[in-house]
């Protein structure tokens, strides 16, 4: 066996690892019969460089859209311009509170085995401000992703490029011009910042940047213009905010837009560490979408419970061929 592909098709044949092949497997056919996907993110899986897999996945068009929270999208940034300066807790489950504390007092953030700098939220937060600002007084709202492809192709980025470009999923993005939906903006370290320069009387108003329920009207036009032939699939990284936003675009169609011949999601899933439980959006089991008119009773559905930081680039690396 000489590649990951034939490791996975191999080994892969029972319980969750069944679910990850087939997913893979299922994924790849959606695509090579001419399918669109969007990838929805939760989690920290930018901090944790899923960029190295993602990015290629976008690069080679197996990636059409993506719905994520805006941490995801800031992190990636974040990680661009400065992974080097980035800490490693190994022993991070053994921490005590004075422990957290010294860490915080060197203006380090945690997420799990990794301490971000403060720096490079400095650095963004500046670069985007000069942006908020202009959008603020010339009236012309962006959405949160846009203000990160104009400093990408303005080049106000690439002097702090940190590491190699190739392992930025949002550089990709921005090759491919696919848009980046980020529902809950506000919850982020740059959703913070924009809110305080408000407060602040920095910037005269909210409406730099376009509110959600714009981004969704997006959402919905996107679906509309990329649901025919094989369809749209939903691959699903965490739960929360990320995924729950974007999935809502079908039902709000066919409900509130009364469009009941609106094709469903064609094809689902999900790796998250949830269990089944009661009232749970993270833990419910695809067949429950049904009822929301999100998936039909024949939509391949798959439901992996395991590592995303794991399954995750298990199968991208399946889809592109590893």
């Amino acid at each position: 066996m000489t590649s990951l592909r034939a490791f996975m098709d191999h080994n892969f044949r029972h319980f969750n690892s069944r679910e990850t092949l087939e997913a893979a497997q299922a994924y790849d056919s959606h695509i090579n019969d001419g399918g669109k996907m969007l990838v929805a993110m939760g989690g920290a899986m930018s901090t944790g460089r899923i960029g190295l897999t993602l990015a290629r996945m976008i690069r080679e068009d197996k990636v059409h859209a993506i719905s994520c929270t805006a941490a995801n999208m800031e992190e990636d940034i974040f990680n661009l311009i400065a992974r080097p300066q980035y800490e490693m807790v190994r022993n991070y489950r053994d921490l005590t509170p004075e422990d957290e504390t010294e860490i915080a007092n060197r203006h380090l953030y945690r997420v799990t085995d990794t301490a971000i700098p403060v720096a490079p939220m400095i650095t963004v937060e500046e670069l985007l401000t000069e942006l908020w600002e202009e959008a603020v007084e010339e009236e012309e709202p962006r959405f949160p992703w846009e203000f990160f492809y104009e400093l990408i192709r303005e080049g106000k980025l690439e002097p702090h490029y940190a590491i190699d470009p190739a392992e930025s999923w949002m550089l990709a993005a921005c090759e491919k011009d696919i848009p980046v939906y980020s529902p809950g903006f506000e919850d982020s370290t740059l959703g913070n910042s924009y809110t305080a320069l408000v407060i602040s009387e920095d910037l005269e108003d909210h409406y730099g940047v376009k509110p959600g329920t714009e981004q969704m009207q997006h959402l919905v036009e996107w679906y509309l213009e990329n649901c025919g032939g094989k369809g749209v699939g939903f691959f699903q990284i965490g739960g929360g905010i990320a995924g729950d936003f974007a999935i809502c675009a079908v039902p709000l169609i066919i409900e509130d837009l009364e469009r009941p011949d609106t094709p469903l999601w064609t094809y689902f899933a999900q790796i998250g560490d949830s269990t089944t439980s009661y009232g749970s959006y993270s833990g419910a089991v695809p067949n429950e979408k049904i009822t929301w008119h999100k998936l039909d009773a024949s939509t391949p559905r798959y439901m992996i419970n395991s590592d995303a930081s794991i399954v995750a680039p298990l199968i991208f690396g399946y889809v592109l061929g590893d």
